[in-house]
């Protein structure tokens, strides 16, 4: 019996040896038909016996090729046409794309094998790849993916590239970044007036690593700096030269074996740094590396991606990298050459150039291995710009994100593509890479800027508000900060019409009151509005975002709201005098706001503790906590009690006042005080899912980062019979509230009274 159909795949399947597996497939079942890259996705005929058919439909999503991602089939039965053979057609592309673009994948083992075989054509070829790994985001031009719109466009394919390129049987068909030493671009290396080309640069690049030497190295989505991570006197010179004094760099270990030696690593970290999106994993240090991580028990660790970076560890590199963005501090990454020699002129020792132009700038992912399962903390390489989740909008939306750890959010055809990481907007470089990134964005998917609907934050003096206004937009759409981030988690699960019970606790976003919000719980759904029910008691803020940055003035702030406290000036406090200054501020009633926010909490019991210095990167304080918290054993909490709609942190900071005029130790009172926060937070969970009738919490805001506290709090609000749910496929920080900016706004629940 013959049968015909129509197939559409959506999802990430082009440039992903999607279409050579189809081919395969249909001529293993004896089908007839087609199969071509189409606007929004990939389009197959079928043709052939019934059971043939059926037998393609079944391998067709259980078999497909590792570095795929189907999101849906659509299958239409059609009248068969006569047709004889089975082809691979050329693609097509109508008014506007909407197929998802392949992130960056790492070196796949066939072509790894192949670049250490002598006899291979590409042997010791850094640019080898084929449709199961190398480049794809970082080089795309345009949809659909070909060749023509990649910046491999301008090298010319030789006979046996072309031949490869295509024969639907090889592993190489159409994989658009091909390329051998005979036809495609090559490396050199450039230290003072010398510049080597060829395998000796690597050669070259190797040996000034051993010698001490900061490398700069041009990868996938930008330059890296690169040095010997057992050099203490190189990394010191990186962090000078970055003006990075404390914030942890990245390494790079030549072997998984390695990795584990530096690290404790599950095998779910493992099966992280192994995979195709080889992100950068956070896992608690087996070794201390107190010039790669001051003050911290984690290590951010990668394995090798590239083929430049296997070269490098084959021809001699040390066998630990610090392999850290090329940048100075908060900048966003260098990507093209010129500007990178001009930036990177007083960092770096020597350069690593490729002469592959990279279309846009993609950062490492960073990823931890949690009590919930990963967490993604910056999407990046590997996982940007997959679509997320499917948002029902009848038109194209794009979210803006936030000022801080900014990423954005293009909805094209109800899929939602999360940008990679940006950067912080106080920066000029991350401001100009904002509006690249998304006329990058738009111009891929075809998508007309003044037929946006634009969300963006509510505060009105967020630079990515500025810049929402900007854009042109017909409709623009504002979020309010802590609903988009708890409009996240609901996004990633399409939970639209769920009632849940929503907790943001972060840093700092503008209240619906005007006032600074930060610790806030939430009742009600995307679709039907989030109610604020229930927050952190309110402190004073003092001195805006300075605040921020010292947290001794982040504890002047709560402080002022407890009696009897001793001289923090004096021992065992040693307040600086900022404290006595922000203290003035206060009683003078000058710039200053009341806050509820959770970040500026932590940051007042790490400076009760003994953190008074100035904080040298964001988070800096309630990692440090943390820290401290997990060199304890488990101990009684402080009382946090939640009275009548507010979580009462006075007597939480009594206690750890009291604490230390008695000389407890100071592992166990941050235990004491993670633990308190852990069991507040059941607290409140169970009361207010109690009142409202629910049976879900949501949990997002860059707190949730703290992998203590959700190892603790998680299980206790579980106890409770409540599901506990949380981000995984954006960032729980301020890189994932463009998703949920994009949620409400497609909702318009936003615009809605019950959401104001």
């Amino acid at each position: 019996m013959m049968r015909a159909c129509a197939i559409r795949v959506r999802g990430v399947v082009q440039g992903v040896g999607f279409r050579p597996f189809v081919y395969r497939l249909a001529r293993a079942n004896t089908l007839a038909g087609w199969v071509l890259n189409g606007p929004d996705g990939l389009e197959i005929r079928l043709e052939g016996a019934s059971e043939g058919v059926d037998a393609f439909l079944r391998d067709l999503r259980e078999e497909a090729p590792p570095a795929a991602s189907i999101a849906a089939i659509d299958i239409r039965p059609t009248a068969p046409s006569g047709l004889r053979e089975f082809v691979i057609r050329e693609s097509r592309r109508d008014d506007s794309p909407t197929a998802a673009v392949s992130p960056d994948l790492a070196t796949c083992p066939s072509c790894l094998r192949e670049l250490f075989e002598p006899g291979d054509r590409r042997y010791r070829y850094p640019y080898i790849n084929c449709t199961d790994c190398g480049p794809r985001f970082s080089i795309v031009l345009g949809l659909p993916y070909d060749r023509a719109h990649t910046t491999m466009a301008s090298w010319p394919m030789e006979e046996s590239c072309a031949r490869e390129y295509h024969d639907p049987l090889s592993r190489r068909f159409h994989a658009q970044p091909i390329a051998c030493a005979a036809c495609g671009p090559h490396y050199r290396v450039e230290h003072g007036e010398d510049a080597i080309a060829g395998d000796a640069s690597i050669h070259r690049a190797a040996e000034l690593l051993c010698r001490g030497a900061i490398v700069a190295l041009k990868g996938l989505g930008g330059y890296h700096l690169a040095c010997d991570a057992r050099n203490p006197a190189a990394v010191s010179r990186l962090r000078a030269r970055k003006y990075r004094k404390e914030k942890p760099f990245a390494l790079m270990a030549r072997t998984l074996e390695i990795a584990g030696r530096l690290a404790v690593l599950t095998p779910e970290a493992e099966s992280l740094l192994a995979s195709p999106a080889a992100p950068i994993v956070l896992a608690r240090g087996r070794v201390h590396l107190p010039h790669v991580a001051p003050d911290s028990g984690e290590l951010g660790i990668m394995l090798p991606y590239t083929p430049l970076h296997h070269l490098l560890f084959a021809a001699g590199a040390p066998d630990v990298l610090v392999m850290t963005s090329a940048n100075r501090s908060s900048e966003p990454i260098a990507y093209e050459d010129a500007d990178a020699r001009e930036r990177l002129a007083g960092l770096a020792d020597a350069f690593a150039i490729g002469e592959r132009p990279i279309a846009r700038r993609v950062e490492d992912s960073i990823v931890r291995c949690g009590p919930r399962g990963p967490m993604i903390l910056r999407r990046g390489r590997g996982y940007a710009p997959a679509a997320v989740a499917e948002i029902p909008a009848a038109r194209a939306v794009l979210a803006v994100g936030g000022d801080l750890k900014n990423a954005v959010t293009l909805v094209v055809a109800g899929q939602a593509y999360v940008s990679q990481h940006i950067g912080d907007l106080e920066q000029y470089e991350a401001r100009r890479a904002l509006g690249v990134t998304v006329r990058d964005l738009l111009a891929i998917y075809g998508v007309p800027a003044d037929e946006l609907l634009v969300a963006h934050d509510r505060h009105p003096e967020y630079r990515s508000t500025a810049y929402a206004h900007e854009l042109g937009a017909a409709d623009r759409c504002p979020v309010q900060h802590h609903r988009a981030h708890v409009a996240s988690v609901l996004a990633e699960r399409g939970a639209w019409q769920r009632r849940v019970l929503g907790v943001s606790f972060d840093g700092a976003g503008y209240g619906d009151d005007g006032t600074i919000w930060g610790g806030e719980f939430f009742v009600g759904s995307v679709d039907g509005g989030l109610d604020r029910v229930a927050h952190l008691r309110p402190a004073s803020l003092i001195g805006g975002d300075a605040a921020a940055c010292h947290p001794v003035q982040a504890a002047a702030g709560f402080m002022a709201q407890i009696e009897g406290l001793p001289d923090l000036a004096g021992a065992p406090f040693d307040f600086p005098s900022r404290h006595g200054a922000a203290e003035r501020l206060l009683r003078a009633g000058v710039r200053v706001v009341p806050t509820t926010s959770a970040g500026r909490l932590f940051d007042a019991a790490a400076a009760l503790l003994g953190f008074v210095r100035p904080v040298t990167f964001e988070g800096q304080a309630a990692m440090w906590l943390e820290q401290l918290a997990r060199e304890s054993p488990a101990v009684e909490p402080y009382p946090f009690p939640f009275v009548e709609g507010e979580l009462d942190w006075r007597p939480l900071l009594r206690g750890v006042v009291e604490d230390r005029l008695r000389g407890r130790d100071r592992y166990r009172i941050a235990r004491a005080f993670q633990t308190a926060v852990a069991v507040g937070l059941r607290d409140a969970a169970r009361g207010l899912c109690r009142t409202h009738g629910l049976d879900v919490v949501v949990a997002s805001g860059g707190v949730f980062q703290n992998a203590l506290l959700l190892e603790e709090c998680s299980p206790l609000i579980e106890s409770e019979g409540l599901e506990f749910w949380m981000n995984h496929a954006v960032p729980p920080n301020d890189g994932g509230i463009s998703l949920g900016q994009a949620a409400l706004a497609a909702f318009r629940a936003c615009t809605s009274s019950r959401s104001r």
